[in-house]
């Protein structure tokens, strides 16, 4: 059973918030509260993005990006090859 939609974002909202509060009071680069946020944030997109796709059929234009993500996936712009496959073309 899928929670409403409302529900899932408004923890994404309370998620988000939680985040700006951790980068304010950052004391580090490497701040465990900042990544615990940031990783809050995921994971109540994610629920989110679940809630509105099982209740209307609809997604967000958002992605959530790992660290394991390498580029393997397709993308718009997979299609272009290395940069020096490019041409530049003159009117």
């Amino acid at each position: 059973m899928s929670i409403d939609p409302r529900v899932a974002l408004q923890s994404l909202t309370s998620a988000l918030e939680e985040h700006l509060a951790a980068a304010t009071s950052r004391r580090s680069d490497t701040d465990p509260a900042v990544e615990s946020a940031y990783l809050a944030i995921a994971d109540a997109f994610e629920a989110y993005e679940e809630a509105l796709y099982d209740a209307y059929n609809e997604v967000t234009p958002l992605v959530i990006y790992d660290d394991d993500d390498d580029g393997d996936e397709d993308g718009p712009d997979d299609d272009l090859g290395e940069e020096d496959d490019l041409e530049v073309v003159r009117n």
